[in-house]
């Protein structure tokens, strides 16, 4: 390898010549004298165009300030009514069954949530398990208002979720 470094780097005693500057000489402007006329610059004309119309009217002044009206007298607590809640009407059979299967989805989910808990979790993983508790804690909320189909639906899909989580560990 050594042998291929001095060989391709050509011949140590001879070098190339260094470039070489002729006379260098100032080289003085030529002024314009009296006797050379500049001949005027030509005329460009200008076309005019027409501007488009205005879709709407321009407005005749300023625009008007937004002033918030005063605020009404706060109604008491007996004047406020609770807002309806549109919900199915359910069966009894259909209320425990949601109820039971709400239950055992949030169990189950909860106990795969515990499962990968002390585990490392990639960002999926982690982002899934947070989807789960996002699922749980909407299905106690539909369970505190009563709402038990969207309490099962919210529990059933925390629990896939969790089946996920845990199968990926």
């Amino acid at each position: 390898m050594c042998v291929c470094v001095v060989w391709s780097g050509g011949c140590f005693t001879r070098r190339p010549a260094a470039p070489h500057l002729g006379q260098v000489t100032l080289a003085h402007p030529l002024v314009p004298t009296a006797s050379t006329e500049v001949e005027p610059p030509p005329e460009i004309s200008l076309e005019e165009l027409a501007l488009p119309p205005h879709l709407t009217p321009l407005p005749a002044g300023p625009a008007k300030p937004h002033v918030a009206p005063p605020p009404a007298n706060e109604p008491t607590v007996v004047d406020k009514k609770p807002a309806p809640v549109l919900a199915p009407e359910l069966s009894l059979e259909e209320v425990v069954t949601s109820k039971v299967e709400a239950n055992k989805s949030l169990i189950v989910a909860q106990r795969n949530l515990d499962a990968a808990l002390g585990k490392p979790l990639n960002s999926a993983q982690a982002d899934l398990a947070s989807k789960v508790r996002g699922f749980m804690d909407a299905a106690r909320e539909a369970m505190k208002n009563s709402d038990w189909e969207r309490a099962a639906a919210a529990a059933k899909k925390a629990e896939v979720l969790s089946e996920q989580l845990v199968s990926g560990l």
